[in-house]
């Protein structure tokens, strides 16, 4: 999620109810009766009596009260236990247990599959504070058929937004661990009544939930050696010209898996894949004559359940299905090599600010949940509406469970999260006793200021199973904070690289002034990293993501075309480092459609031959457009969806180049190096060897590298509008041999073994090779490969 967000995430109807306190505890009464939809329950006392007894005789009889289990019509109620949270197979039963600081009395509703559409509780089991609450944790121990049941709370308490509460104990709250959230069954389809907020609520487990892993066990690749894949789940399959069974689902991902194989991707990022409500932003939209959706999904309703509608079974089995699809999803990645990594969002809900819906955390604790200030206002350091409390121990220690449950249950292999500085900022509760134990002189930190050791990244950083997975940050969010090269890493964070993103697009389009940037983002950025005691592959590198311009419109539009978004072209980025090779949109000349072909394979060429890891954007590797549209998330239709007819198109053009570079990256034991390359490695040119152009208008690059397994590779980038004939490096006894030139044609843009009639192409090169030349035309790049000179 970039720093610009849409512009109408929140357009929710204010329904707030005037400051009130609506309950009071009631003392605990020997013999109780509890009321629910379906039945009465009472309690039962039993006299036992005991013989006390020394030495044989008979002693006096002693009473104990022992309370039998409640029976709710099939449930038999007990006191429950306090950990773990969440709803949890236990003692022959289901154990609920949930943290709420500030309620003061709490209810579990139960509700049947076929209630929830009806609106109704199917039971309702109040939580004795006395017996079913130890500190701030209500708990309760259930035993029966939980067929087709689901689950909610109801808690009661003060509601006075301007102290920070929100307690209704009209509405029936989600489980902040539910493991999967049951509401609407189909993306995009109104609920009853054409309700975009249908009643919601979490799956029970049973004892009958179980998944056949085969064995999967996680790939544990060196971070170096990734390509990352950025896919939507929906968007990757959803086109008619996919052809899969299970088209938009976690199922048609693994019916495509084998083109991320040809591909040459080894492990992909998932857009958002925890539950959240595509209705979100639901209304029409008169431009393209359909409705605007949350596409992209960065507005998590609950994070331990996978996205229900991008499985093809929906609802069906209470989301058990569901949670099975995800990780038949995860299984059959990684019986092809690759990794899965989910894209998360830990910064935000979708209860967005006082406006917004109460479904979840704003109901059960808003005070602990969300950064709130003096007076109860959200502080929105997300650009959503409201800030997660992320360094507040309650809510580090719920990411850190949520975090464990992915990695342990599902098998993922890492996180990339998104707006990440937002984790970096101290909690609303924030003060040295609180963190520390103790106050400090001087101590005047106050909500939301950036902290050097923030509680939650040290204990990931820590944490005995997160620390083996990858841990991805984008290092800044929408309140300024920007932290590329400077995010706390503790050694084993990586960060989306936006600075390689920015100075890439500027030196490939011809801007000058960036030669020397652009040599530090081909060695893995140094000048970010290297100080801190970080590595190259602490960098991932990217030309373009699912915010901003894909690859094809960065080389056809120099500004942003958003009409069709509905907001006057007035959202989305309008700084983008773009340039439209002369003439803008898509019907251009021949000429300029040919030099866009070669921008796009510069840039790639660039991203394979940069230390650091490589991230591709889905599309990307056949040309994608979006029409120029910058800020995409609002549209379930053919802008969003990967084309797989395109695709086709493309397979002798773009994808065959994207293959092979990715291929020859792999290959090379030099690109992805474990450290930053050093002058013993690699050596930088200039139009002559061993004199580069650091010089504010030069727009040459060119460098060697050794490379154990090719020998030593000459790599030059030209963005100049002129050709220009470089010198090449002499090496006695060798030649230098073309490999990849983007200014030929398809298949001579890159000389792979298998291009008809490759010797007589290396050929004409000849006479420049003969006098250690190489010609290069405007805005090109080459490789060239050392080989043995047999006329030598």
């Amino acid at each position: 999620m970039e720093l610009t967000r849409c512009t109408s995430c929140l357009q929710y109807s204010p329904t707030l109810i005037p400051p009130t306190f609506r309950h009071q505890a009631t003392p605990k009464p020997s013999l109780r009766t509890i009321s629910s939809t379906n039945a009465t329950v009472s309690t039962t006392r039993v006299v036992v009596k005991a013989r006390g007894g020394g030495g044989g005789g008979a002693g006096e009889a002693d009473t104990a009260v022992v309370e039998k289990p409640k029976v709710i019509k099939r449930f038999q109620v007990s006191e429950g236990h306090p950990a773990p949270f969440g709803a949890t197979l236990r003692d022959g039963g289901v154990n609920f247990a949930i943290y709420s600081s500030n309620a003061v009395s709490a209810t579990l509703c139960l509700i049947a599959l076929s209630d929830l559409h009806q609106k109704k509780i199917t039971e309702q089991i109040p939580l004795d504070p006395l017996s079913n609450k130890t500190g701030d944790v209500w708990h309760v121990l259930l035993k029966g058929d939980f067929k087709d049941m689901l689950y909610g709370y109801m808690f009661d308490g003060e509601f006075s937004p301007e102290k920070g509460h929100c307690y209704d104990a009209s509405k029936v709250l989600l489980d902040p661990y539910a493991k999967a959230i049951i509401s609407r069954g189909e993306f995009g389809v109104l609920g009853p009544e054409d309700n975009c907020w249908p009643q919601m609520a979490g799956m029970v487990p049973t004892f009958e939930d179980q998944f056949d892993w085969e064995g999967d066990l996680p790939l544990r690749y060196p971070q170096r050696d990734l390509i990352i894949y950025e896919l939507h789940v929906r968007g990757y399959t959803r086109h008619e010209s996919s052809g899969t069974q299970f088209p938009g689902t976690y199922r048609g991902v693994v019916e495509k898996l084998d083109h991320l194989k040809e591909l040459g991707v080894n492990c992909i990022e998932l857009m958002p894949c925890h539950e959240f409500n595509e209705l979100e932003y639901y209304s029409y939209n008169s431009v393209l004559g359909d409705y605007k959706l949350n596409f992209w999904g960065y507005s998590t309703i609950n994070y331990f359940s996978p996205m229900i509608r991008y499985s093809s079974s929906g609802i069906s089995n209470c989301g058990r299905d569901a949670i099975n699809e995800f990780k038949y999803l995860v299984k059959e990645a990684h019986k092809r090599g690759i990794e899965v990594i989910m894209d998360v969002v830990f910064n935000h809900t979708a209860e967005g600010n006082e406006k917004g819906p109460i479904l979840s955390f704003r109901g059960v604790d808003n005070s602990v949940y969300y950064m709130l200030a003096p007076k109860g206002e959200y502080y929105n350091y997300s650009g959503c509406g409201n800030t997660f409390n992320c360094n507040h121990p309650v809510v580090r220690q719920f990411i850190l469970d949520c975090l464990r449950y992915w990695v342990t249950e599902m098998h993922v292999d890492g996180f990339r999260f998104d707006l990440a500085s937002i984790m970096t900022r101290s909690s609303s509760l924030w003060d040295s006793v609180n963190v520390y134990g103790n106050s400090l002189e001087g101590d005047l930190i106050t909500t939301g200021t950036p902290l050097s050791s923030p509680p939650l990244i040290d204990m990931m950083s820590n944490d005995p199973i997160l620390r083996g997975v990858k841990l991805i940050a984008e290092a800044w969010d929408t309140g300024g904070l920007y932290q590329v090269g400077r995010f706390p890493h503790w050694g084993i964070w990586s960060e989306w690289n936006g600075k390689y993103r920015d100075v890439v697009r500027q030196f490939i389009k011809g801007t000058e002034g960036f030669s020397g940037a652009f040599a530090e983002c081909l060695c893995g950025s140094p000048n970010l990293y290297q100080e801190g005691g970080r590595k190259p592959w602490n960098s991932v590198n990217f030309i373009c993501a699912h915010d901003g311009f894909t690859l094809a419109d960065l080389v056809t539009y120099n500004n942003k075309h958003n009409l069709a978004n509905g907001e006057d072209n007035k959202d989305g980025e309008s700084h983008n480092n773009s340039w439209n090779c002369g003439q803008e949109g898509e019907f251009a000349r021949i000429s300029v459609k040919k030099l866009r072909k070669r921008q796009m394979r510069n840039f790639f060429l660039c991203l394979m031959v940069s230390q650091g890891v490589p991230m591709i954007c889905m599309g990307d590797e056949y040309g994608h457009t979006k029409g120029g549209n910058n800020n995409t998330y609002c549209h379930d239709n053919y802008i969003n969806y990967f084309r797989w007819d395109k695709k086709e198109e493309s397979s002798s053009d773009l994808f065959r180049f994207f293959c092979l570079m990715t291929k020859f990256r792999r290959e090379c034991e030099s690109l992805g190096l474990n450290n930053f390359p050093t002058s013993e490695r690699l050596q930088w040119h200039g139009h002559t060897p061993g004199k580069p152009d650091w010089s504010e208008t030069s727009r040459f690059v060119a460098f060697t590298l050794i490379d154990s397994v090719k020998g030593e590779l000459y790599v030059a980038f030209n963005t100049s509008h002129l050709p220009v004939t470089v010198t090449l490096p002499e090496r006695p006894g060798y030649r230098w041999e073309p490999l990849v030139d983007t200014s030929k044609t398809t298949p001579y843009d890159f000389l792979s073994k298998e291009v008809p009639e490759r010797e007589i192409a290396i050929k004409q090169y000849a006479q420049f090779l003969d006098a250690n030349l190489y010609p290069m035309l405007s805005y090109s790049s080459i490789i060239l490969l050392l080989s043995p000179d047999e006329n030598a």
